[in-house]
């Protein structure tokens, strides 16, 4: 069985990740490490623990991780999943707590213990790993795969024009992570959209089932839901952190990916968090930057039906 650690920032949509990850029997999930992001630690750390205690599935530890991003103030993303990050609708309060030490620590101590075994899962700011590689770097390279939701992917950003919210965040860890040496797949924003996202009909299939996972998908999204609709009219649910996971539990879902050389804008304020992709395409004038060798695996295309179809039926399991 695989073993992985998930590392996140838990708000609505991370929320849904967890739970695929904690009903799915092709993986172990040996952790859950918290970081800020969408929420405060605080909150994401309590929305985790409320999440596992929902879950009719596995009861992995969680640990508390970075409270700040590496060099700049924290930005959250209250306004999208709500003050509390799970859709301000006063769901449950957990009665459990997380385990002492550090996620940092513990990440390391894990991947010590599992040698090229453990696979991480970032669906948050990745503050954490990048503390992890300024720590121990030799250790962090004996991870198997670090699997991550972020950039933009071959699109335009959701915090600025260039870039995706958990780069942007802390786009200094995400730079220390690309540089690292590890193996990496990423999952953009581009391909999250679209049919992949949950519709009308989705929503009422989740609470048509009355299973309580399911039913608490549809509830802590309630202010996502608010935002799309006041942002674009639209009628639907996005959900990046949940496609990320559909990638790394059923790889049959990704259709196209592509070794690619990505560079993190740290400077710049207008390009800060952009994540500049060069898939190997003949550039007029490279200077250097297409001579570079690939450093991940970026996720081009998936299939939008299949995914949804598994998600909605682990859900309702």
């Amino acid at each position: 069985m695989r073993k992985i650690i998930i590392d996140t920032d838990t708000g609505s949509d991370d929320a849904v990740a967890l739970m695929m990850a904690l009903k799915s029997p092709e993986v172990d999930v040996l952790a859950i490490t918290t970081v800020c992001g969408n929420v405060p630690l605080e909150l994401a750390t309590k929305n985790a623990l409320m999440t596992i205690e929902v879950t009719n599935a596995q009861k992995p530890p969680i640990y508390v991780g970075a409270a700040k991003p590496l060099m700049r103030n924290l930005v959250t993303a209250v306004n999208v999943h709500g003050e509390d990050g799970m859709g301000d609708v006063n769901l449950i309060h957990p009665t459990i707590n997380p385990e002492p030490g550090h996620a940092v620590d513990m990440i390391l101590d894990l991947v010590e213990k599992n040698p090229e075994e453990i696979e991480i899962v970032t669906i948050g700011p990745v503050t954490n790993i990048a503390l992890a590689i300024l720590k121990a770097p030799e250790t962090m390279k004996k991870v198997k795969r670090i699997h991550s939701m972020g950039t933009a992917g071959f699109g335009p950003g959701n915090t600025t024009p260039v870039a995706e919210f958990n780069v942007y965040v802390d786009a200094e860890a995400y730079s220390i992570m690309m540089k690292s040496g590890v193996p990496i797949s990423i999952i953009g924003f581009d391909i999250c959209l679209g049919e992949a996202a949950w519709n009308r009909e989705d929503m009422e299939f989740l609470t048509a089932s009355q299973k309580k996972e399911a039913v608490f998908a549809v509830q802590c999204n309630r202010s996502l839901l608010a935002y799309n609709l006041q942002a674009s009219g639209g009628h639907f649910v996005d959900l990046p952190d949940a496609v990320a996971m559909g990638a790394v539990l059923w790889d049959d879902i990704v259709l196209e990916d592509k070794l690619c050389y990505c560079y993190v804008c740290t400077a710049e304020e207008a390009t800060y968090g952009q994540v500049i992709i060069n898939d190997g395409s003949k550039l007029a004038i490279s200077d250097g930057f297409g001579d570079n060798p690939p450093n991940a695996t970026v996720c081009k295309t998936i299939d939008n039906q299949l995914f949804k179809k598994r998600l909605l039926e682990i859900l309702v399991r």
